[in-house]
């Protein structure tokens, strides 16, 4: 971990916290996402070691960029690229996004290239969120993130848990208990971003699981 230097905490994910980092070597600003190893017989979580599998087979430019994996004593480094803020923190900071349709429609676009190719590679994100899209602001390049949750599917469609997706962006299969899903599920994920990048605010907010039903089908 010499390499690398922390600067500042800037958020956690499915089950780390991520902090802005420099490397020593190049100088080049990245995003350290630190995974706790708390129960040493229990090894590496499954969503850690999902991530990076998937990560390291998936080269896209709408993809994050993993460059690097650090075991450290009792804790795990993963190395990103860093990109200095989310979509949700783009739409609360920058409200003219509602305003203008050809940023919208860009950030759509990529969101669906990034989705077209994991489905392409037979992954599921099955956790897209504002919060999961990453933007450099320079660019306004879009880049899908936090794969903790991602599966791999293959034929027939397998038995998942359907506790994924954040409430509000999760389609109704899973709402209502099926574990028999696929492909759908982040494309609904999808509707509900670009409906929430359109109108200036959430599509469904519900507040529990049947609530959220209620709000899709009234």
């Amino acid at each position: 971990m010499d390499q690398y230097e922390k600067v500042e905490k800037i958020g956690e994910g499915t089950y780390g916290v991520v902090y802005k980092a420099r490397d020593r070597v190049t100088n080049e600003t990245i995003a350290l996402k630190k995974i706790r190893l708390e129960q040493e017989d229990e090894g590496v979580p499954s969503t850690a070691i999902r991530e990076i599998s998937l990560l390291k087979e998936m080269q896209h430019v709408n993809i994050v960029r993993l460059q690097d994996v650090v075991h450290s004593e009792k804790r795990l480094y993963l190395v990103f690229e860093y990109l200095d803020l989310d979509l949700k923190k783009h739409m609360d900071t920058c409200p003219e996004i509602y305003k203008d349709p050809r940023l919208v429609k860009s950030f759509l676009y990529q969101i669906l290239r990034g989705i077209s190719y994991c489905h392409s590679h037979r992954v599921l994100h099955r956790d897209l969120k504002p919060q999961n899209l990453l933007i450099d602001r320079r660019t306004n390049s879009l880049k899908l993130a936090d794969f903790g949750l991602a599966r791999a599917f293959g034929i027939p469609v397998r038995t998942f848990t359907h506790e994924v997706v954040t409430l509000w962006y999760r389609a109704p299969e899973i709402l209502l208990g099926s574990h028999h899903y696929s492909t759908p599920v982040d494309i609904w994920s999808v509707g509900c971003i670009f409906a929430e990048m359109v109108n200036h605010r959430p599509l469904f907010p519900g507040d529990s699981e049947i609530d959220e039903v209620f709000k899709i089908f009234r």
